[in-house]
C-alpha cells in the first residue's frame, strides 16, 4: 500500500481544547517528517500567537497553545502561513556523533543480528556505523530517539522475550529502526552495543542529548576508549560531537 502524503496540504485535527494536530502522512515518510520539523520551527519562532509546545512524531505535529488567548482556527491559520521547505531546508539542523562499543557485554545480541543477516559481527558493526540516521521522534522514554535510515540489510525483529532491565546507553535494533536506551529500562530491541554518553540528563538546561530532527552517526570505539569517555562524561568533561548542519 502506498503512503498518502499531505506535505503541501496537511490535515488539521482538534485534540482537545488546547491542542491541534497537523498530519502530513498516514505512514512513516522522511519527507513528511521534514515537513513536521519545518512547521515546528516556524511555530516556535513566530510571534503572532502563543504556542506552549510542539511535539513531533514520525508524521505529525501536536501543537499545544494557550486556549484562553487564541482559538484553534487561529493556530491553524498561522500553521498554514508557514513557508514551505523541502529536503535539507526542512530537515535536520544539527548532527551528532555517538561513540559506541559494539558486541561483548555491551552488545549481547549482535550475534543474533549477524545470523539473521547472514554476515559476520564485524560486518554488522561496519554497516550499522556506515550510514547517518535520522531522528524522527523522541518517545517511549525521555530521550529515546527513534532513528531511521539504518542499513536495512541488518534489520532484525525484536526479541521474542523482552528483557526486564536494559542498561542505559544500550544501542539496539528493532526491525528497520535503530535506537538508544537513554536510561535503565525494560525493552525488547536487539542490543548490539552501548554508548558511554548520557542521553537524558534531567537537571540540564537541555535534558535530551538527541532531539527530533537530528542526524546521528555512530562511531565504533574500543572498550578502553569507551571507559575513558565514560569517566570523562561522569565529571562533565566530555563534549559530544554535535555540529550545526551546513
Amino acid at each position: 500500500m502506498s503512503v498518502a502524503i499531505y506535505i503541501d496540504d496537511p490535515k488539521y485535527l482538534n485534540a482537545g481544547e488546547s491542542c491541534v494536530v497537523a498530519e502530513f502522512a498516514d505512514e512513516i515518510d522522511r519527507g513528511a517528517n521534514d515537513a513536521v520539523m519545518n512547521l515546528k520551527k516556524h511555530l516556535l519562532n513566530q510571534k503572532n500567537i502563543p504556542i506552549v509546545e510542539c511535539l513531533p512524531t514520525y508524521r505529525s505535529l501536536a501543537i499545544y497553545f494557550d486556549s484562553t488567548a487564541v482559538s484553534a482556527q487561529e493556530v491553524i491559520a498561522e500553521a498554514r502561513s508557514a513557508p514551505k521547505a523541502a529536503g535539507e531546508e526542512a530537515g535536520a539542523h544539527m548532527s551528532i556523533s555517538i561513540p559506541v562499543c559494539y558486541g561483548g557485554e555491551y552488545g549481547p545480541d549482535i550475534a543474533n543480528v549477524a545470523r539473521h543477516a547472514g554476515i559476520s559481527e564485524e560486518e554488522v558493526i561496519k554497516r550499522h556505523s556506515a550510514r547517518t540516521c535520522h531522528c524522527y521522534m523522541i518517545g517511549f522514554l525521555p530521550g529515546f530517539a527513534y532513528l531511521g535510515g539504518m542499513d536495512e540489510t541488518i534489520a532484525t525483529p525484536r526479541l521474542a522475550n523482552p528483557r526486564t532491565v536494559i542498561k542505559g546507553g544500550s544501542v539496539g535494533i528493532a526491525g528497520k529502526q535503530t535506537g538508544i536506551y537513554p536510561i535503565d529500562s525494560p525493552g525488547g530491541w536487539q542490543l548490539i552495543g552501548r554508548t558511554p554518553l548520557r542521553l537524558f540528563t534531567p537537571e540540564a538546561a537541555r535534558p535530551t542529548l538527541i532531539e527530533a530532527g537530528y542526524e546521528v552517526r555512530f562511531l565504533p570505539v574500543t572498550e578502553e576508549e569507551y571507559k575513558k569517555i565514560a569517566a570523562e562524561t561522569a565529571v562533565g568533561g566530555y563534549e559530544a560531537l554535535i555540529t550545526e548542519a551546513k
